[in-house]
């Protein structure tokens, strides 16, 4: 393309445009006058980047041709089949959390490192490093985060650096992030290769992380080196099903292992997964029905008040719950917490809610208002799934059947008309000719060498993270550009490994740079911690800053080695 056209300028800006509402939801009131009808409408994650494609296609600046390359791919892209593998992957990672497995090993660490504050916060970075290698950034936020909430004293250094972690551990693995199938599938790498160019930058990330975090966090006002935790907790309290917990596990872990191994055999892989997921389905609603049948959970009483939803995450627990366990560990009785004025780290004294559990608050990571009724426990993205119109008898199939009617509302279902949107976004800018445009620009500044395209890749792919529709926007942009580009295998295997380290560790920045982040603040909102995006990026800026250079430090030694 040799003039940039008008229809080009607005198709590169309704690309970014929806970030800012991804960012900040806007929510304004329609009225219809004829019908007296009113209603509250919010551009936001799901909204914005269908709005965006629908005036891009009003003003004929795409057609009916690049939706539909969107949805059913193209250049070897396949949507449909990134789509179907995350969600499956996820579906199993959410029920082996409703066992109360990930919340028992958090416990147990908890106990194992006693009352030593740098000791503990080490275990618990080495194991959300762990589990997140295994079940992906996004299931682990949806767990550990509520423990780290509602159990660490001064919670801020803790939930950034379980963040960190989780994406730092969720580049290793194919299915770790969704990024990463994208990567994969669109540069044609096997499975078991991006592992092993992975594990590497991984590695030097996570030491590297940690190193940051210690320094950042060296003030013992931050992380104290004795913590004053009333009490022990056992694990098995909280391992609310030990067969399930078992099953699930095992299952996981076999559908990666096949998952790698029957990559050399160029299957899609969502041929491999979803009959996992299905199976994993399968059991979990016959064991909740042998469960359900022979009285192990309790029935369902018709008589329940309206006013407490077995959905709810609180219920389900205990329904799942043996009853001996429910004895061990009763539910608290609400409070009222009494103020007290407490010095936060910028030194300004701020008024805080009395807690045993939280004696290090400060006013830039502070609980909300607790009000004397206790808030229902429900999942941040349940809203955006209405099971209630779905399955009439909701109530009565969430006590037959705990273990799906809880994972459904945690299912990243969002993630599916976010992500066909990027896809049709995307295939906008190839459309306008911006794909060749960015290309000629990587190439002409890299010269196809792969050290700079190391860097360039990785730097660039980091700061699209935050302005491109999260990771999985840039991914897609990315990915396009760098095949459009046609570099030598050299020079393409050096863009994917940098891409893949920079789509995962680009999320430690801005909350709204992943999905998984977005999920998080949502999460915090529900367990009453508010947290603004501007302390939450400046607290990052060292970590991030350190990472990326150790991260793509590393990739290129290992390029300069192969190649």
């Amino acid at each position: 393309m040799n003039m940039v056209t008008r229809s080009a300028v607005v198709t590169l800006v309704f690309f970014f445009l929806p970030t800012i509402f991804v960012i900040q939801p806007l929510s304004f009131h329609v009225t219809l006058p004829l019908i007296a009808w009113r209603q509250k409408v919010t551009i936001g994650l799901m909204t914005a980047p269908v709005t965006a494609i629908a005036v891009l296609w009003a003003s004929q600046c795409i057609g009916a041709t690049q939706i539909r390359s969107g949805v059913v791919g193209t250049d070897n892209i396949k949507p449909y089949n990134i789509l179907i593998t995350f969600i499956s992957l996820a579906y199993m990672a959410i029920t082996l959390d409703i066992t109360g497995g990930l919340q028992a090993a958090a416990i147990w660490v908890s106990n194992k490192s006693g009352p030593g504050g740098r000791k503990l916060h080490l275990y618990l970075y080495v194991l959300i490093t762990l589990i997140s290698i295994v079940v992906g950034n996004n299931s682990l936020i949806l767990s550990i985060t509520a423990f780290l909430a509602r159990h660490m004293v001064h919670p801020y250094p803790w939930l950034i650096s379980e963040f960190a972690a989780a994406n730092i551990a969720s580049m290793v693995l194919f299915a770790g992030n969704p990024t990463n199938a994208i990567i994969c599938e669109t540069l044609g790498i096997n499975h078991a290769a991006f592992t092993a160019y992975t594990v590497i930058p991984f590695v030097a990330c996570t030491i590297t992380c940690y190193v940051a975090l210690i320094l950042q966090y060296r003030k013992e006002s931050l992380v104290p080196p004795k913590l004053d935790i009333p009490g022990r907790r056992n694990p098995r309290e909280v391992l609310l099903d030990p067969v399930s917990a078992i099953v699930g596990s095992i299952w996981l872990a076999t559908c990666l292992i096949v998952l790698i191994a029957l990559s050399f055999f160029h299957v899609d892989v969502w041929k491999i997964v979803l009959p996992f997921a299905g199976s994993k389905l399968i059991f979990d609603i016959c064991w909740d029905h042998y469960r359900y049948s022979t009285g192990k959970i309790p029935k369902f009483e018709e008589n329940q008040s309206d006013d407490v939803d077995p959905a709810d995450d609180s219920i389900i627990e205990l329904r799942r719950a043996n009853p001996e366990r429910m004895q061990l560990t009763p539910t608290p009785e609400p409070s009222t917490p009494s103020p007290q004025h407490q010095e936060d780290i910028s030194g300004n004294a701020s008024q805080q809610p009395e807690s045993s559990v939280y004696p290090f608050l400060n006013n830039n990571l502070q609980r909300a208002p607790v009000s004397t009724t206790p808030p229902r426990a429900t999942s941040p993205i349940s809203t955006l799934h209405p099971s209630h119109w779905l399955f009439p008898n909701h109530k009565k199939l969430t006590a037959h059947f705990p273990t799906f009617f809880t994972a459904l509302p945690r299912l990243p279902l969002i993630l599916i008309p976010f992500a066909f949107s990027q896809f049709i976004l995307v295939e906008a800018l190839a459309h306008q000719g911006w794909i060749d445009i960015f290309a000629r620009w990587l190439v002409t500044a890299s010269n196809k060498r792969p050290i700079p395209v190391v860097w360039l890749v990785g730097v660039f792919g980091v700061i699209l993270c935050n302005v491109s529709g999260t990771s999985i926007g840039a991914t897609i942009l990315l990915t396009k550009v760098i095949q459009a580009s046609d570099f030598p295998e050299s020079a393409l295997r050096a863009a994917a490994v940098s891409l893949a380290v920079a789509s995962n560790i680009g999320a430690v920045s801005f909350t709204s740079a992943s999905l998984g982040g977005l999920l998080w603040v949502a999460f915090l909102k529900v367990e009453k911690v508010e947290i603004q995006q501007w302390r939450f990026a400046m607290w990052n800026t060292l970590p991030l800053v350190a990472i990326m250079g150790a991260g793509l430090g590393v990739v290129s030694a290992m390029m300069a080695v192969l190649y």
